[in-house]
C-alpha cells in the first residue's frame, strides 16, 4: 500500500494595513490565510499531527499574493481564485453569503442569519465566521454586531477588523466596483 502525504504550500506576505499574513495552498487551490502568527503555529502543529507536509513556496502562492496585493493597493474589491474549501454545509452557506456583502459595507450577524433562512442561528453564524479559513477573500471582517460594534473578529482581534473596514470605506469611491 502506498501512503501519499498531502503537500501544502505556504508563503508569507507583508501588508501595510494589517502586517504579515500567511497564504496556504494545496494543489486544488487556496486553503487558508492566516492573519495571526499564533494561528499559523497551531496550524503547523496540526499539519505535523496529520502528517501533512508544509513547503514554503513563493511561486506556488504567487497568484494569491498578487490578488491580495491588488486588494491592499485599492485595485481589487473581489477575488478570482481557485479555492480548496472544507467545512460543513452550513458554514459553506454562511461563507457564500459573506461573499455577497459589498466592498466597503457591513452586515450584522442577524442579517446573515436571515439571509440564509436561519433567523435564530446568530451564534452559529458567529462560529462559521470564526472558522472562516480564508479571511479577506471571504470577507468575514464585514460582519459586525447588530449594535454596529465590532465583535469577535479572529478571536479578539477587532483591531484588524477595524483596519480592514476603514481601509475599504476610505477606498470605496476610488475602486472600480
Amino acid at each position: 500500500m502506498i501512503n501519499f502525504k498531502e503537500i501544502l504550500y505556504y508563503s508569507k506576505l507583508n501588508t501595510e494595513i494589517i502586517g504579515e499574513i500567511i497564504i496556504v495552498k494545496s494543489n486544488m487551490g487556496l486553503k487558508r490565510i492566516e492573519i495571526i502568527e499564533d494561528s499559523f503555529e497551531k496550524f503547523k502543529n496540526d499539519c505535523n499531527l496529520k502528517e501533512i507536509t508544509l513547503v514554503e513556496s513563493i511561486k506556488e502562492c504567487s497568484d494569491v499574493a498578487e490578488q491580495i496585493n491588488e486588494y491592499f493597493n485599492g485595485k481589487r474589491s473581489q477575488f478570482d481564485l481557485k479555492i480548496d474549501l472544507s467545512g460543513t454545509e452550513f458554514r459553506k452557506r454562511v461563507w457564500e453569503e459573506l461573499l455577497k456583502i459589498p466592498y466597503g459595507e457591513s452586515r450584522s450577524y442577524s442579517d446573515i442569519a436571515k439571509a440564509i433562512g436561519k433567523d435564530k442561528a446568530v451564534r452559529a453564524i458567529g462560529q462559521a465566521n470564526k472558522s472562516n479559513p480564508i479571511p479577506i477573500i471571504i470577507p468575514c471582517h464585514r460582519v459586525i454586531g447588530k449594535n454596529k460594534k465590532l465583535i469577535g473578529y479572529a478571536g479578539n482581534h477587532t483591531d484588524i477588523q477595524e483596519k480592514l473596514l476603514n481601509f475599504e470605506k476610505s477606498n470605496k469611491e476610488y475602486i472600480n466596483i
